[in-house]
């Protein structure tokens, strides 16, 4: 009988080291959320996010981030925590809501937790799954959570549906019946190359008429001759995204409503390299692209807007509190997104809040513009979160407890005080 070879000890070791560190960082996680857990029991409000409660002389709310029946906590500390987390303001709510959800929910799969037999990431996705349940229902699925880390999840998926029906039929059906309003269909702005990613939800019958009508359109653009962006014959994907473009351009060109086929915006950054063709770059919105691709666009366009760059160095203040849209264009152009540490909320739908408040004398100039979304808009105005402008596009954050943030054309960064 052949002997098994000897162990490779260097392996060994690496292999036991890596177990080692991974059963490290759980056991960091497990004291996070006992950390989570106890700053929660701390924080609870006793009233909803309407009407407000009001404490130390500022408006605050409560949140229910972790599911039916468990406490609201504090919305401006929940923001201080996820800043001090280091995450962003959706996932670190997100995230919270899940630790929380274990800890008041499921008692048995935080137990569980605790002890270390089942890992935080499998809570997790356990906690929201459960996330939707009522009180009672999801109490249902705790107890009947034996052993939780041999659960699979199809046997779990089970259970919450029979929690569902057991103990909320009504909502059940509602939700069945609701279903059809997740519906959505989002495009996305164009990359660098020009392409731009689609992701949607759509009914079934819709989509499979969508389907039908690409591969049939497909076929007939590669019975065509159709080519690719090198010059060969279109594989077959590309076919297929080139013809929901024709499907479009199809249903624009019956201007059922008045609307021209394709509308073709571009901001235009005229220079010397510019003029005489040796600057190959133009932009789409704030994105560059190559004037190839806007050679290719236009060729398709009806109608086209040429528009001037905007001077981001303009400083011309005006009396009014109201926002000129030439105001507006240049703040959203200079920072992008919502200036609150790491909230990525695009700034063309937040609101511009005066840095100095233009009660106080402060200007109605893109120098004392800042975007803020709604949520963070309410917070610097009613706790204790402030921001300084330290130049043009920089902005210092100083939390309800003195935590620092510096947020920039370079993201967000943690001051040490």
């Amino acid at each position: 009988m052949a002997q098994a070879p000897a162990p490779d000890t260097g392996i060994s070791t690496m292999l036991a080291s890596l177990r080692a560190e991974i059963e490290g960082r759980e056991a960091s996680l497990i004291r996070e959320w006992a950390t989570i857990a106890a700053w929660a029991e701390a924080n609870v409000v006793e009233a909803a996010e309407s009407p407000a409660t009001t404490g130390d002389g500022f408006v605050d709310t409560g949140l229910p981030i972790a599911g039916d029946g468990a406490p609201l906590v504090s919305e401006f500390a929940l923001m201080e925590l996820i800043a001090v987390l280091g995450r962003s303001p959706a996932g670190g709510r997100a995230y919270v809501g899940k630790v929380l959800g274990c800890a008041w929910r499921l008692p048995n799969v935080w137990a569980a937790v605790m002890a270390g037999r089942l890992a935080p990431w499998r809570a997790v996705r356990i906690a929201k799954l459960v996330g939707p349940l009522s009180a009672e229902a999801a109490a249902f699925v705790d107890r009947n959570l034996f052993n939780a880390s041999g659960v699979g999840w199809a046997q779990l998926e089970r259970l919450i549906t029979e929690a569902i029906v057991r103990f909320d039929p009504v909502r059940a059906e509602a939700e069945r019946a609701a279903v059809a309003d997740e519906r959505y269909l989002d495009i996305d702005e164009p990359n660098a190359q020009g392409l731009a990613h689609i992701s949607g939800l759509l009914d079934a019958a819709d989509a499979r008429d969508l389907h039908d009508a690409i591969v049939r359109r497909a076929a007939l653009l590669g019975t065509l001759g159709s080519l690719g962006a090198l010059g060969g014959e279109a594989s077959l994907d590309v076919r297929r995204s080139q013809a929901l473009g024709e499907l479009a351009r199809a249903d624009l060109a019956l201007d059922l409503d008045g609307a021209p086929a394709r509308r073709a915006t571009i901001n235009v950054h005229i220079t010397d390299t510019t003029l005489t063709g040796d600057n190959p770059v133009a932009r789409w919105n704030d994105r560059p692209i190559s004037t190839e691709q806007v050679r290719e666009w236009l060729g398709t366009a009806t109608t086209v807007v040429v528009r001037p760059v905007v001077d981001l160095a303009d400083h011309i203040p005006v009396d009014s509190y109201e926002i000129p849209d030439r105001h507006r264009v240049s703040v959203e152009l200079r920072d992008h997104t919502c200036r609150f540490p790491r909230c990525g909320r695009k700034a063309k739908t937040c609101d511009l809040d005066h840095a100095k408040p233009h009660r106080k004398g402060g200007p109605t100039c893109p120098c004392n513009l800042v975007p803020l979304c709604r949520r963070h808009h309410r917070a610097k105005t009613h706790s204790r979160w402030r921001y300084k402008v330290t130049k043009p596009g920089t902005y210092t954050w100083t939390s309800p407890h003195g935590f620092l943030w510096q947020v920039d054309h370079r993201g967000t960064h943690p001051l040490r005080t």
